[in-house]
């Protein structure tokens, strides 16, 4: 690797430019352009088919998306018959403007103009290169020259606009704009906004897009700024981004440039476009949404959006993807899972009215992912915390907090052998094979009391081996009694050290959990737990099952 063969493409500003900088967070929702069905389409290996762009067009509606870009119609036959589905089957809502796509040659932006005959309202998205390289390599043309290229299609625009049924907004990307020399770019926007006059009533967008990622985020932020506080007719221009993702910073290019003074951001969902991607317009969106502004886009149902997008475009969503991953909201860590359980317990016991759940940046919820199946994940890694956290929200199991350890190393020893990751219904079976209701050596049969002398007396009826007997014993309490009911008729000796009890669902059908810890002279501590309609005989089993477990 030699990296003296790199040198830095991308150009300052003449002037500093850092008021952005000064600046906490973005306080509102800009404009959004999907460019899902253009930019990202024609990334895609297998492009979609005009039922799959209808259906993912319907898709971006539903999400609230107000301006689509569905394609370069004058490029093939299938952008232009999208298109023409589009407008002749009036798929487009009132409320939603499409975009279309053109060179800055006269053929293709007439086609274009030909192709949206019958549209309510389009914007008309002209563009022309103008960076360095493609100035010096490509085109082989000076300033002027590249500068004309954008005059002349900016006249020809407005030319068939006049003469075309439909209401058109224009908008203008110097493309490459960053590598290109920004007071170069500030001169051809402003050439382009002199021909089109723009006014209150009918604003044009100036697209300003990382074509290709050069620079670190501050850098198009402070391009951005500079050109936003010297462009001609500011007022009626909505400043637009067009971020890819090359160096990894689409999303702190688009937030940076908006703290700057953009208006409104081209990008795809989840990131799809040519190379690296386009800026994923699903984190930018939350992002904004977790510091308390509304994006103005509804994620509400983004497992479903996401399955959608899989099936349409064949592309798979890395499972570490901000937001939308399946792993993202996904603890395995024991420390991890500890602090998120504290904190959603103290959410259901206090009124919180700030979400700040440790390594929760949003609630899953929001966005319809599930706390059960999403958060919690158990693997070798796990700790005490997240067993128990995944035994009480899936099956209601209130583990004493000092089980939990003995039940949490249990659960991750047989993770660690099994090699994998556990599902809460596994949990669940280990729990219930390992501490509850065991009935070997011995199997509860039946169990009386009478209350005696200020005591109570216990009368058990036990399996032991196969042989039923009969135990009996006097105590405190019902639990003391068929504890020493035990150990009279055995060689055991321990003590009852702990004792839990709770009611394990609600309603008529409910069942009572006990939980027993006995501990012998040596001072080892046993566990177990006990199920059953009446809590007296659940205690009885937890006693016994802690028993059996006894030196296994």
């Amino acid at each position: 690797m030699n990296p003296n063969k790199y040198q830095r493409q991308y150009f300052m500003p003449p002037e500093p430019s850092l008021d952005w900088a000064s600046k906490e967070y973005i306080t509102k929702a800009p404009t959004w352009c999907s460019v899902d069905l253009r930019d990202g389409n024609q990334a895609l290996i297998i492009p979609m088919s005009l039922d799959e762009k209808v259906k993912f067009f319907q898709y971006l509606v539903e999400v609230g998306f107000k301006e689509i870009e569905v394609g370069f119609p004058a490029a093939s036959e299938t952008e232009y018959t999208f298109l023409r589905t589009l407008i002749e089957k009036d798929l487009i809502p009132d409320d939603v403007t499409i975009q279309v796509l053109t060179q800055a040659r006269e053929h293709i932006i007439k086609k274009t103009f030909a192709a949206l005959e019958g549209a309510k309202k389009a914007i008309v998205h002209v563009y022309n290169s103008t960076s360095v390289a493609q100035r010096q390599q490509v085109f082989k043309k000076s300033k002027e020259e590249i500068l004309k290229i954008a005059t002349d299609g900016a006249s020809l625009l407005k030319k068939l606009a006049d003469e075309t049924e439909g209401n058109f907004q224009f908008e203008y990307s110097p493309e490459s704009f960053t590598g290109t020399e920004v007071e170069y770019a500030l001169e051809v926007c402003n050439a382009v906004l002199d021909i089109w006059q723009p006014r209150p009533d009918w604003k044009v967008i100036i697209n300003l897009p990382v074509t290709v990622q050069l620079s670190m985020p501050h850098v198009y932020a402070s391009q951005i700024e500079y050109m936003s506080k010297h462009m001609k007719y500011r007022e009626n221009v909505v400043l637009s981004l067009h971020p890819h993702n090359d160096r990894g910073c689409g999303v702190a290019d688009t937030e940076l440039a908006l703290l700057a003074g953009a208006d409104r951001v081209e990008g795809t969902l989840f990131g799809n476009g040519e190379r690296t991607g386009n800026v994923d317009i699903v984190t930018v969106a939350l992002n904004m949404y977790s510091h308390g502004v509304d994006p103005e886009l509804d994620f509400s149902h983004l497992p479903k959006l996401t399955k959608a997008y899989e099936e349409l475009t064949r592309m798979d969503i890395y499972d570490r993807q901000p937001y939308s991953g399946k792993l993202v909201f996904a603890a395995f860590s024991g420390s991890h899972q500890d602090a998120i359980a504290k904190g959603m317990h103290i959410r259901q016991e206090e009124e919180c009215d700030h979400w700040d759940v440790p390594y929760l940046p949003i609630d899953p919820k929001d966005i319809g992912r599930e706390y059960e199946s999403d958060v919690i994940r158990i693997n070798s890694q796990s700790g005490k915390g997240g067993v128990a956290y995944v035994l009480e929200e899936n099956f209601g199991f209130h583990v004493p907090g000092k089980m939990r350890e003995d039940v949490g190393y249990t659960v991750k020893d047989i993770s660690d052998k099994k090699h994998k990751e556990l599902v809460p219904k596994e949990i669940l079976e280990i729990f219930k094979s390992v501490y509850t209701n065991i009935e070997t050596p011995v199997k509860l049969k039946e169990c009386h009391f009478i209350q005696k002398d200020g005591g109570i007396e216990a009368e058990i009826s036990l399996d032991k081996s196969g042989v039923s007997k009969l135990y009996h014993g006097k105590g405190n309490g019902r639990l003391d009694a068929v504890s020493n009911a035990l150990q009279r008729h055995s060689d055991l000796n321990y003590s009852v050290v702990s004792y839990h009890e709770h009611a394990l669902n609600v309603g008529s059908n409910s069942k009572a959990c006990s939980y027993v810890a006995i501990q012998q002279p040596n001072g080892t501590i046993t566990w177990g737990a006990g199920i059953d309609d009446d809590i007296i005989t659940a205690s009885v089993h937890a006693l016994i099952s802690a028993v059996n477990r006894i030196d296994k």
